[in-house]
C-alpha cells in the first residue's frame, strides 16, 4: 500500500455511454464536484442509445464540462494530483473520448493516471456515502443496472469474487423491455417504477424464478410472463397495477438473493449500487429486510447511482493508494469481467 499525502485531489472522467461526466474527489470520500451531462433526451427519440451519436456528443461536452467541474470544486488544473477514467466496459466511441481526455490531461500535468472498470465505479460509490465502510469488510455488493446483475463479495479494495450473476437478461434490461411491453417510453426503468408507485403489487402474479439454491438470477422468463399478460389481458387490467407487479417480481428475487447470500457468506454489511439502486421498492424493500435480518445496508444517493465520473474517481483514489499508476499506454475494452 502507497501512502497518498492528504488533501489528496482526483479527478475522475467517465463517458462508458451516454453520460458526459466529470468528478472531482478528495481522499477517496469528500466530493467537491460530480458533473453530469445527460444525453437521455436526445436519445429517447431513437428508444435507446445510438452509440455515434453518444461519442460525438461526448466530444462536444467533454470539455465545457471539466471546466465547470474545476469551477464547481473552485480549484484550478494544477491541484489535481491525479487522473481515473473509466476505460472498461463500454460503448469504444464513448470510452475512447474520455480516455483520450485523460490520458492528455495526465501527460500535460505530469500526474498518475489509471484506468477504471466501470462496475469497480458503481462499487466504490457506496464508499462516497459511507466512508467507514473500509473497516467492514468483507463487503456484499448487489450491483444492477441495464447491462449488468451481479453479487459480489469485496473482500477487499481490488479483492472481488463474483458469487451470482444472471445467465440472460440483466435487471435494468427487464425493466426496459417491460416497458416497452407495457407501451411505455424510454428510459423505460424509471417510467416503469414512477407509474408502479400508484398500483397493486400483488394484482398480476408474475413469476419469480428462484433457481434452487443459486444465487445467480434469471429474467428472460418474466419478459416471456409479461408479453403473454399484455397480449392476453387487451386493456382489461390497469397499467400502474400491471406495472406494480412486475416491479415487484424482480425486486423481490434481488431482496431475497442478497439475503441467501448474507446467510451463506456469514456477510453482516450489504451495498447496492448501479442504476437500478435508485429505483424506490427495491431500496425500500432491502432496508427492510436488512432491519429484520440485522443487516447493515448502504445504499447510494440517487445521482451517485447512475453513470458518474464522481465514483470513478472515488475508485480511483484507491486504486493509487492500494496500487500502482497506469502508463499511458493503457487501453480502452468494450468488455471485460471485474474479478
Amino acid at each position: 500500500m502507497s501512502s497518498l499525502p492528504s488533501p489528496y485531489n482526483v479527478l475522475g472522467i467517465e463517458t462508458s455511454c451516454d453520460e458526459t461526466s466529470v468528478g472531482i474527489v478528495t481522499d477517496g470520500v469528500r466530493i467537491g464536484a460530480n458533473v453530469i451531462a445527460s444525453q437521455a433526451d436526445l436519445h429517447a427519440r431513437y428508444g435507446g442509445v445510438v452509440p455515434e451519436v453518444a461519442s460525438r456528443k461526448h466530444v462536444e461536452r467533454m470539455l465545457p464540462t471539466l471546466h465547470t467541474a474545476l469551477e464547481e470544486a473552485k480549484i484550478g488544473l494544477s491541484d489535481i494530483h491525479a487522473i481515473a477514467t473509466t476505460n472498461r466496459p463500454g460503448l469504444l466511441g464513448a470510452l475512447l473520448v474520455g480516455v483520450s481526455c485523460a490520458k492528455a490531461l495526465a501527460y500535460a500535468l505530469d500526474i498518475p493516471i489509471v484506468g477504471i472498470h466501470h462496475l469497480e465505479g458503481h462499487l466504490y460509490s457506496n464508499f462516497l456515502v459511507a466512508p467507514d465502510l473500509e473497516a467492514e469488510f468483507p463487503l456484499l455488493i448487489l450491483i444492477v443496472s441495464g447491462g449488468h446483475t451481479q453479487i459480489m463479495l469485496m473482500e477487499g479494495h481490488g479483492r472481488y469474487q463474483i458469487l451470482g450473476q444472471t445467465r440472460d437478461d440483466a435487471a435494468g434490461e427487464a425493466f426496459d423491455k417491460g416497458a416497452r411491453l407495457m407501451g411505455l417510453p424510454y428510459p423505460g426503468g424509471p417510467n416503469v417504477s414512477r407509474l408502479a408507485e400508484t398500483g397493486d403489487p400483488k394484482r398480476v402474479p408474475f413469476p419469480r424464478s428462484w433457481m434452487g439454491d443459486s444465487l445467480d438470477f434469471s429474467f428472460s422468463g418474466l419478459k416471456t410472463a409479461i408479453r403473454t399478460f399484455v397480449e392476453r389481458d387487451n386493456g382489461q387490467t390497469l397499467l400502474a397495477d400491471i406495472a406494480a407487479s412486475y416491479e415487484a417480481a424482480i425486486v423481490d428475487v434481488l431482496v431475497e438473493k442478497m439475503r441467501r447470500a448474507s446467510v451463506q457468506y456469514g456477510v453482516k454489511t450489504l451495498c447496492v449500487a448501479g442504476g437500478v439502486a435508485a429505483n424506490r421498492s427495491l431500496q425500500t424493500k432491502m432496508r427492510q429486510m436488512g432491519e429484520r435480518e440485522g443487516l447493515r445496508v448502504v445504499i447510494p444517493d440517487p445521482v451517485l447511482c447512475t453513470d458518474n465520473a464522481a465514483m470513478i474517481a472515488a475508485a480511483g483514489y484507491y486504486r493509487l493508494k492500494h496500487g500502482t499508476p497506469h502508463s499511458l499506454d493503457f487501453d480502452t475494452y468494450a468488455t471485460e469481467r471485474l474479478s
